[in-house]
């Protein structure tokens, strides 16, 4: 198989994951179905494949080679490294574990001084500081950003992997173009994450909304908003989400723009004050410099021009952990955590299929440490839904509660002994090892209460616990070894 049909192959594979569980309102049956702009629809969503296939093969090796060769590479050493190391844990170290559950250990907590010093040697992060407020749902997170976007006075800079074409999306996007006027608006999205979610209405969606056929042009017409698609380097997405408003605020966590986030689901987002924001902008400042015409070269000139200050100075130690190629800073801190807390873990992600994760707290629980993990009963996403029930089997076994949330949840959140890590990033092979991703971390105690008191507490409270393994078809067991190795 040539690289032209591998990239087809591949492309095709992650639309029908992405896409083939999603929800769609019926509309044959409404008066106002119309079957031309359904079509036309369709027609589009093949064009965006193909100006998608056609960018990542012929336009990446030439303005974004450096980008191009370190994805490539990076997804060839993760993917055989990962296969290997989940052959090893699927077949001799969980087995090695036994199935006894010790009683639970009630231990002190691990010391977060010295934790964060190794998280510093491990992952080669450094501290920053600044202020988190933890915003819950769509109600909070969204009259928020709003608010925020009305009261700019020089910038808006929004990174997304999604900006949908729902009735809500456009209506943010609405907005954005009236303070383009005023000010500098950006938009960022990733160009295979929107692709594939333009083509799946929310099921809430009003059926006589004409979503726009193409977002990034319903943003950029009649606006002076600055608009670029971020690029697919080997079909690698980048899956963070901020919003920095005024190089003084910023918006991070696992929200994208659309309806399911505002009115739908169960979701998390964090407001951000302080010289952490910095950091943030910094970051995406490289991201728009690489997706513009001039690429890698733009990218490391914006490098070189290093941090700015802009945010105003004060609050607590907060750390920024990213995934990028060659650099799995979530996944090797998280994993640090799991292996040096005492107490207690407490998870809520909607994808967990990750080996190591999975064997690293079923270690953790055989020392006695109480861990709790939230999963929602009513994913998007048939496959990883399936993936899920293999890995709820695998924690009940090993003396893991595992809690099932009434309906979506697209929290991504954790808590190991007092340190928090909360972001983009899903428990799975994209998020942890291929996919850009930005996570916040900290262990300042009143913000660690504040998540648990405003997350975690009331979600296992309206959670079901489940208490015995769950049904599992052949299906579902295909499932988790595909998930495994593309998601």
């Amino acid at each position: 198989m040539n690289i032209f049909q591998r990239n087809t192959l591949t492309m095709a594979l992650l639309i029908i994951l992405a896409t083939g569980c999603a929800a769609a309102p019926e509309r044959r049956d409404h008066p106002s179905f119309d079957s031309n702009y359904e079509a036309q629809r369709k027609v589009a969503g093949g064009a965006h494949a193909g100006w998608l296939f056609a960018r990542s093969v012929y336009e990446n090796p030439v303005n974004r080679p450096v980008s191009h060769v370190t994805s490539l590479a990076s997804l060839a050493l993760k993917s055989a490294g990962g296969a290997f190391r989940r052959a090893a844990i699927g077949v001799v170290q969980m087995p090695a574990l036994g199935v006894d559950i010790p009683a639970l250990g009630f231990a002190e907590p691990m010391d977060l001084d010295a934790f964060e010093q190794e998280l510093d040697a491990v992952t080669g992060t450094r501290r920053s500081s600044g202020r988190i407020k933890f915003l819950v749902d769509g109600d909070e997170y969204f009259c928020r950003l709003t608010t925020a976007i009305d009261n700019a006075k020089e910038s808006v800079d929004i990174r997304t992997y999604i900006f949908d074409n729902d009735d809500y999306a456009v209506e943010i996007a609405d907005r954005l173009k009236a303070r383009s006027e005023d000010i500098r608006v950006r938009v960022m999205l990733d160009g295979l994450g929107n692709m594939m979610a333009i083509q799946a209405d929310p099921a809430t969606m009003p059926v006589e909304h004409r979503a726009p056929l193409a977002m990034h042009t319903y943003i950029r017409d009649d606006s002076d908003i600055k608009v670029r698609k971020i690029t697919n380097p080997w079909l690698t997405g980048d899956h963070t989400k901020t919003t920095i408003i005024d190089k003084q605020i910023a918006f991070v966590g696992g929200m994208n723009i659309g309806r399911e986030y505002r009115y739908d689901w169960h979701d998390l987002m964090m407001e951000v004050s302080g010289p952490v924001v910095d950091q943030l902008q910094h970051e995406s400042d490289k991201t728009w410099a690489r997706a513009g015409i001039f690429g890698d070269f733009a990218n490391f000139v914006e490098f070189l021009k290093g941090k700015k200050q802009h945010a105003v100075d004060g609050g607590y130690p907060i750390r920024m952990l990213q995934t990028k190629s060659f650099d799995s800073d979530i996944h090797k801190a998280q994993i640090l955590a799991i292996q040096s807390a005492q107490r207690y873990i407490v998870i809520e992600n909607p994808y967990f299929s990750d080996d190591r994760t999975i064997y690293e707290l079923a270690k953790a629980r055989q020392r006695g440490v109480d861990i709790r993990v939230i999963i929602p009963s009513a994913g998007n996403h048939g496959a990883l839904n399936a993936s899920n029930k293999v890995t709820v089997n695998t924690l009940l076994k090993y003396g893991i509660r595992v809690y099932e949330y009434p309906g979506m949840s697209h929290v991504k959140a954790a808590v190991f002994d007092g340190w928090a890590s909360v972001g983009s990033a899903n428990l799975d092979k994209l998020s942890l090892k291929i996919n850009k991703e930005l996570n916040l971390a900290t262990s300042d105690p009143e913000t660690i209460q504040a998540l648990l008191a405003q997350v975690f507490i009331p979600d296992l409270m309206m959670s079901r616990e489940i208490n015995s393994p769950v049904p599992v078809t052949l299906f579902a067991h295909l499932a988790e070894i595909v998930v495994d190795e593309v998601l």
